[in-house]
């Protein structure tokens, strides 16, 4: 009987090591015994020390259990993880085991996990910091704060650290919301008086997921006050809040108080895929979307995708997804040829639009430079003076305000100047049109010799 426990035992340990990252898996499960000890219905596991005993009990027990029932229906039973010099004695069960409560799982979508992020330079730090808050959450850092471009894996990473933490411990209450539901939800829960409900249900769970802060920005009446009640609510009682935006908290139009809590936690940030990078997103992608029956797709294929898709993951991904759906239509093997027919359009629009770009921000450069009376050179150069920084800033608004260009690609127009900057930059001049007459008259008269 002891081998049919062990074999279990064996069983749920390789379901583990298949769901938790190696790090994780070899610092906690590889260490323990096999099983030592049966008694009323418990199968006793001896840890190496109190870290990993205690480390297993508050973060994996409940998924360990409903392994045990889902793989063992003879009998309910469950695991219990001692230290050695507990096992032989009386241990008394002060509660029987039961099994887990019904999932709390809140707009979380159960594809997006660590598994299915692909780590490169641009976002390993990000990763790994995702991976210890997942597996140690409230305790690492509170909140994380997530920033960087649309479409480069930021709400992927945030959901995958909702669903690691789901996943292993089936009890823990997990919501994720955009801030744009946040700011609906409360809106409509003040109309309709039932700002318990409200309360009840942002401030009542284990792990809080907010995507896109900066929705919240600017003038949204009370909902940045609710929001600071709710965040402190949370990390006051160590339960973990994971926040993504667009710009470093420090440059959110938001009150100060909220952006200091912001950054009492960890804030990392997600650039632009490389070449390298993106061939591997491009590769990981075929493999889940591609159908059997399709011969696998060649590196020179998702180089030639990679390289005239850069700044958006969605966009290389659909890129893909295009010529992947093309050869299957046309009973055709993928090979460069076909996906050049297949992304024609695409690649076509894309050097039109990239053509204007250059043309056209050399254009508002050199206008902007000429209003100013300061040469282009001193306006994309280092120099910090106010003479050029302010031309620089419109410039660079301007180049935003027309394209919507990353804010990387535009720092690179600029002496390479990096995202932040650039950003900063931008939001600077949105908040001055607000109440300087005298920047939008000039504005103004630069858009018009813009469009002559």
């Amino acid at each position: 009987m002891m081998q049919e426990y062990q074999d279990l035992w064996d069983q749920i340990l390789d379901d583990l090591h298949e769901s938790l990252e190696d790090e994780i898996y070899n610092e906690l499960f590889n260490t323990l015994s096999n099983v030592q000890k049966v008694a009323d219905n418990y199968l006793y596991v001896v840890a190496p020390s109190p870290y990993v005993q205690s480390r297993i009990n508050r973060l994996y027990l409940p998924k360990i259990n409903n392994l045990a029932q889902s793989l063992y229906k003879k009998e309910l039973i469950a695991f219990k993880f001692v230290l050695q010099d507990d096992l032989d004695k009386d241990i008394k069960i002060v509660q029987p085991f039961e099994a887990p409560e019904e999932r709390y799982r809140s707009g979380l979508n159960s594809t997006l996990t660590f598994k299915s992020f692909v780590v490169g330079k641009s976002n390993r730090f990000a990763f790994q910091m995702a991976v210890k808050v997942a597996d140690q959450p409230g305790a690492v850092v509170n909140p994380l704060y997530i920033f960087g471009d649309v479409g480069l894996g930021k709400t992927h990473l945030m959901q995958a650290i909702g669903n690691y933490i789901y996943d292993n411990n089936i009890s823990s209450r997990v919501l994720y919301v955009k801030a744009s539901e946040f700011l609906e939800s409360y809106v409509t829960k003040v109309r309709n008086q039932e700002m318990d409900i409200f309360n009840e249900k942002f401030k009542n769970v284990d792990i809080l997921l907010v995507d896109d802060i900066q929705q919240l920005s600017g003038n949204k009446g009370n909902t940045q006050t609710e929001f600071f009640k709710i965040f402190d609510h949370i990390v006051e009682r160590n339960k973990q809040i994971v926040i993504t935006s667009d710009k470093p908290a420090n440059e959110l139009n938001m009150m100060d108080r909220l952006k200091s809590r912001f950054q009492q936690g960890l804030v990392v940030d997600i650039d632009i895929p490389d070449l390298e990078h993106r061939v591997e997103i491009l590769r990981r992608k075929f493999e889940v979307i591609a159908p059997p029956e399709m011969e696998d797709i060649s590196i020179n294929v998702l180089e030639f995708i990679a390289t005239y898709f850069t700044t958006n993951i969605r966009e290389l991904e659909g890129a893909l997804n295009r010529v992947i759906h093309y050869c299957l239509m046309n009973n055709s093997a993928i090979t460069i040829a076909k996906a050049e027919e297949a992304l024609d359009s695409l690649i076509q629009t894309k050097r039109k639009t990239d053509q204007l770009s250059e043309n056209n921000y050399d254009k508002i450069q050199s206008v902007v430079a000429e209003y100013y009376s300061v040469s282009v050179h001193d306006l994309i150069g280092p120099s910090r003076k106010t003479i050029y920084t302010l031309p620089r800033h419109i410039a660079m608004y301007l180049i935003k305000e027309t394209y919507d260009l990353p804010y990387k690609t535009i720092g690179s127009f600029f002496n390479d100047r990096d995202h932040s900057t650039v950003l900063n930059a931008v939001d600077k001049i949105v908040n001055q049109r607000k109440h300087d007459r005298e920047l939008n008259l000039a504005i103004e008269h630069i858009i018009k010799k813009l469009d002559k």
